[in-house]
């Protein structure tokens, strides 16, 4: 099983902190070393970075470190490979174009018998249950769709694509088109929104600190949301089994969540990725 980072904001910002943490569980705390992936967005513009070695010791993961590019979405993913050969093909995560704009996707879990019809706009370049799942998801949006619909409605169809999808297996994931970023949950995901008053935060995979509130200014809001915690002094939200939720300027502004909500304890969400052959973080 693999893992999901993912920042949205209401102003451009550095995410080397958490991905400081995120890369050490690519083969360092954790054994997620089948390569990793990071997309930035910047305006219309994006900026991806893909690795097939391990994050923990990528020359790539060296230089995002680095350049600390700012963005107000971003996208990463380490992966352990239980579907397609490890290799750059099959990195995270996948961009394609729909109605003039990047789209970006990660995906963590595992789709049993999912084979959707070859689509007339988007084909997978490599062989993941990952890639399908993101080209069935665009296709069926640009078939509904001759441009963008209202916000509210694009949400409704992306939940009700999403419960189709999920029916195949674990499909936890992450989507953005650089204007707001959307996170599904059907095992483990976890969020946290960082706004004024900031406080200190220290990561649980690396011995490294940060005072939020000399680096960043009271109107700043955001959210880091990722497969599990990343920081051990901060109170992180879980997001429900089979909960989707819509991030933009770093606060939730829609959700579509099952009644009764219902939670997995990192164990069980552990136990769930076995029985499928793959094991997600086990850093908490």
């Amino acid at each position: 099983m693999c893992q999901l980072l993912g920042m949205n904001c209401n102003t451009p910002t550095d995410i080397v902190f958490s991905f400081e943490g995120f890369r050490r569980r690519g083969g360092l705390t954790d054994s997620h070393a089948d390569g990793f992936g990071i997309g930035f967005f910047e305006g219309h513009g994006l900026r991806l970075f893909h690795d097939d070695k391990p994050s923990a010791e990528s020359p790539v993961a060296d230089l995002v470190k680095h350049y600390q590019i700012k963005s107000e979405n971003v996208i990463s993913h380490i992966r352990k490979a239980t579907q397609g050969r490890a290799q750059l093909a099959n990195t995270h995560p996948f961009v394609r174009e729909l109605w003039g704009r990047y789209w970006l996707f990660a995906h963590n879990g595992h789709l049993e018998d999912f084979n959707p019809p070859p689509g007339q706009y988007y084909t997978p370049v490599g062989d993941t249950d990952s890639e399908r799942a993101f080209c069935h998801l665009l296709e069926s949006l640009r078939r509904r769709y001759d441009s963008p619909p209202p916000q509210d409605e694009l949400f409704a169809t992306l939940a009700e694509l999403t419960a189709e999808i999920r029916q195949h297996g674990l499909f936890n994931f992450m989507l953005s088109n650089g204007e707001w970023l959307a996170a599904h949950a059907s095992t483990l995901l976890y969020y946290i929104v960082r706004q004024a008053p900031f406080g200190q935060a220290h990561l649980l995979d690396n011995d490294l600190s940060v005072d939020f509130a000399a680096v960043t200014t009271p109107r700043d809001r955001v959210a880091v949301i990722a497969t599990l915690p990343l920081t051990r002094n901060e109170t992180w939200q879980q997001l429900a089994v089979n909960e989707l939720v819509l991030f933009r300027d770093g606060a939730i502004v829609a959700r579509d969540c099952p009644q009764p909500p219902h939670y997995l304890s990192p164990e069980e969400g552990l136990a769930i990725a076995r029985s499928v052959g793959a094991a997600e973080c086990s850093a908490f």
